[in-house]
């Protein structure tokens, strides 16, 4: 292995030209701060870190998976391309370690970087030129020059800010040519402020053009387990490596007929788009290659990923695909989303199930037994989700309910009580598990699923739901229940019920929009007859706020009814 070191500009200039990303790299996940830090680093003479490159030779590099380095990254599809390395005739290099920053310089230096905030906008990277450097001896983290990513260079304080391209800078081989370019951009300042802005476009131009700031090792082998070993080894420090990054990485390379990276991307955008969208990552996608996969195990380590079991994987690709989705249709149906899947992988039995009674369809059957099938994993669904059945030893659990499903290979029924005996877990909300459901607060954790329970016939798939307070939230400030005239202690009741799920309810976009802070009593005025029932409200002789705390108390009793019907093996199907 040698080690070398060469100025920024040299490696920046070769980007996707000699210089590519293995498949097993990760995507590019650093955000606008991370970058505008990194280059106040090199204007600061800090160091950047090493690198480590690897030289494949020309007769390898058709062995190998490569993408090419992001120059203008879109927060809405972040992904590399895939490198067209037909003509090139030389050996290249690829980046094992340092991807994310030399992918900050590129973008830096020749790119843009699109985010959201508010509204879509496509940045790019500049340098305060009237800014001088500072140091703050209390803070040293703080950061010493002013780059900033800017939709343009149109200053806040024409006094203060004057902004200057940081990607102008690879124009120029002589810094004296730099400075003279912006002298035109620097007229009408004082001579001062001129020489001071002057000096920071050639200390730019220096740390990018001279100083050899990018130092690397080069690793000439071509024994691929070899460098995947140091690649592993390399990630170890900063943000360590998943093993899913790793596995989705090993597979490209080790694939034979199909891009697993590519697969898995579409396949994760393909089941996110289903019902009200979710947010499953790839790291659900790949468990649940290993999970679905005959004899395969759960668990993430390195001396799984053997090519041996990869190919299982490709072969059972088709499979898996097929049971994942069906599997996220049918809790689309029972009215899960992204916001009430608090473990995912609870999906993971469901879809070994299905993919074992070889039913794509299975969601969409409306037989009788089917009927009650999906009733039964509803009921599993909910409950293992409730009691966080899978929030520790989560490998060991999937295994033991494989196992336990593969005893039942021909069964009608989904074997809830047997998958949960498996699990230790008790099959109905006991009477302390529903009193702690009811605490669970305003965009809580698991409140958007209790609220989601109380709705056995609602039908998600076109609809978005809010949770919304049934008392506004705006009536119970202090000073208003003050004005009401009441004492400390029932403003302190009123304050501690009105955010938790007793006063809660799950209402369409449209519905809450038009609700907004109406009193309760004036927008239950203008709701039909059957709304009462659909929301558990019950029935009183007043709905305003001094009614308050007899609404809890019995839409509280009402809510527990309710929920213990949940543990009945004749529940209702959604």
């Amino acid at each position: 292995m040698e080690y070398r070191s060469v100025p920024i500009s040299h490696v920046i200039r070769d980007l996707n030209k000699q210089y590519y990303l293995p498949a097993i790299q990760r995507e590019f996940v650093w955000d606008l701060e991370q970058i505008e830090r990194l280059f106040d680093s090199i204007m600061g003479d800090f160091p950047i870190g090493s690198f480590l490159f690897w030289k494949v030779e020309e007769d390898h590099k058709d062995d190998w998976a490569v993408y090419e380095f992001i120059r203008k990254f879109d927060g809405e599809r972040p992904r590399n391309p895939l490198a067209g390395l037909k003509g090139i005739n030389r050996d290249i290099h690829l980046v094992l370690d340092g991807q994310q920053r030399l992918t900050a310089l590129y973008i830096g230096l020749n790119g843009s970087y699109r985010y959201h905030y508010y509204r879509w906008r496509v940045a790019k990277l500049y340098l305060n030129l009237l800014k001088p450097p500072t140091l703050n001896e209390d803070d040293p983290e703080e950061s010493r020059y002013q780059f900033e990513f800017r939709e343009d260079d149109s200053p806040e304080d024409a006094n203060k800010e004057l902004w200057y391209s940081v990607g102008r800078i690879l124009d120029f081989e002589d810094a004296e040519d730099a400075k003279a370019d912006a002298k035109r951009l620097l007229a009408g300042l004082p001579e001062k402020a001129q020489e001071d802005a002057k000096a920071l476009i050639g200390r730019l131009h220096a740390r990018i053009h001279t100083f050899c700031i990018i130092n690397f090792y080069e690793e000439k082998t071509q024994d691929y387990d070899k460098v995947l070993t140091e690649f592993v080894r390399a990630n170890s420090a900063g943000t360590p490596l998943e093993y899913s990054d790793l596995l989705l990485s090993t597979a490209t390379a080790k694939w034979k007929n199909l891009d697993a990276r590519q697969e898995i991307h579409e396949f994760t955008d393909h089941i996110n788009a289903i019902g009200s969208r979710y947010s499953f990552g790839k790291d659900f996608i790949l468990k649940g290659s290993l999970y679905l996969t005959k004899d395969l195990p759960v668990q993430y380590k390195v001396k799984n990923f053997t090519l041996k079991n990869l190919l299982k994987i490709e072969d059972n690709w088709d499979n898996i695909k097929a049971a994942i989705t069906t599997a996220v249709r049918l809790i689309s149906r029972f009215g899960f989303s992204a916001k009430n899947i608090v473990a995912p992988n609870a999906i993971l039995p469901v879809a070994y199930f299905l993919m074992m009674k070889g039913e794509e369809n299975f969601d969409r059957s409306s037989e009788q037994q089917d009927v009650k099938t999906q009733s039964e994993i509803r009921r599993w669904v909910v409950l293992a989700m409730l009691k966080n059945a899978f929030g520790s030893a989560t490998d060991t659990r999937l295994t033991s309910v494989r196992k336990e499903l593969e005893k039942h290979t021909s069964a009608e029924t989904f074997p809830t009580d047997k998958i949960n005996a498996a699990l230790g877990i008790d099959a109905k909300l006991s009477d302390e598990d529903i009193e702690e459901l009811l605490t669970n607060k305003y965009q809580g954790k698991y409140t958007y699923l209790v609220l989601s329970l109380l709705y056995p016939d609602r039908r998600w798939k076109d609809d978005v739901f809010h949770e919304d307070h049934i008392f506004p939230r705006s009536e119970f400030q202090v000073r208003k229940l003050r004005k009401r005239g009441y004492d400390n202690e029932k403003i302190e009741r009123y304050t501690s019920l009105c955010d938790t799920v007793v006063n809660l309810e799950l209402l369409t976009d449209s519905e809450n929009l038009g609700k907004n802070a109406m009193p309760f009593e004036e927008w239950l005025s203008t709701r039909d007859d059957g709304f009462k029932k659909r929301h558990h409200i019950p029935t009183l002789k007043s709905y305003g706020m001094n009614s308050f705390e007899e609404f809890v108390e019995d839409r509280e009793a009402w809510l527990v009814r309710e929920l213990r019907k949940l543990g009945k093996s004749n529940g209702r199907s959604s």
